[in-house]
């Protein structure tokens, strides 16, 4: 008889411990850290030990989890605030840049747009960018995380390009199109990486096209 065979037939019989009640004294089984035997009854204390360090373990991630979103929806209503105070175009691109470095940490942050509208002056921030990279900004359904290559997007990084080993892209939109896009970038190549979650990205990319929106209207 088969080890499975006799783990089916308890399952399927558990009145056999009760017509053999005696048997559970007289078991003994391995330690499960080994050196010794034990009774039936002990090892299923252990089982149940071990098991409770398993849910305890898991209860600790699940606060951590907890704690840390807690933490990002703070920061992201602090930029929220603060881009709900913005009133110009310069305002804006400050408020983005100063939350984005001293708040979120991020090292390296720039922004393109792709038409600078009347009324703004000449930043960085209307760069020209090739027609691909437009192209690939309105096919983002969600911001993209991973490495720098192949995307041309380190080179708005300046000086740091060449450091920079991971990347966060978040397109902006105005009503049905794509006006710009967010290049958040680290020199920890685990900082965005391609299977992390994107919701707070998302939020950052709907917040921070509001607030451009309009500053631009503002500006016109």
């Amino acid at each position: 008889m088969s080890a499975e065979a006799v783990a089916q037939y308890l399952q399927a019989h558990p009145e056999f411990f009760d017509q053999y009640a005696d048997l559970l004294a007289e078991i003994f089984v391995p330690h499960p850290h080994g050196g010794r035997t034990i009774s039936l009854s002990e090892r299923q204390m252990l089982t149940l030990r071990d098991k409770n360090k398993q849910l305890e373990r898991k209860l600790a991630e699940l606060i951590a989890f907890g704690e840390e979103n807690d933490a990002i929806s703070e920061k992201m209503h602090r930029l929220s605030v603060g881009l709900i105070a913005a009133e110009t175009f310069q305002a804006v691109i400050h408020l983005l840049n100063f939350h984005l470095r001293d708040d979120f940490a991020i090292p390296h942050v720039a922004l393109r747009l792709w038409d600078k509208p009347a009324g703004v002056e000449d930043l960085p921030e209307f760069t020209a960018v090739s027609e691909e990279l437009q192209v690939f900004a309105e096919t983002l359904a969600k911001p993209y995380c991973g490495s720098t290559a192949g995307f041309g997007t380190a080179s708005w990084f300046g000086e740091h390009a060449e450091h920079i080993r991971s990347q966060g892209l978040i397109a902006l939109r105005n009503g049905g199109g794509t006006i710009g896009m967010i290049a958040l970038g680290s020199e920890d190549i685990q900082r965005f990486y391609a299977d992390m979650g994107t919701l707070y990205l998302e939020r950052l990319g709907e917040l921070v096209s509001a607030a451009l929106a309009r500053a631009t209207h503002t500006a016109l």
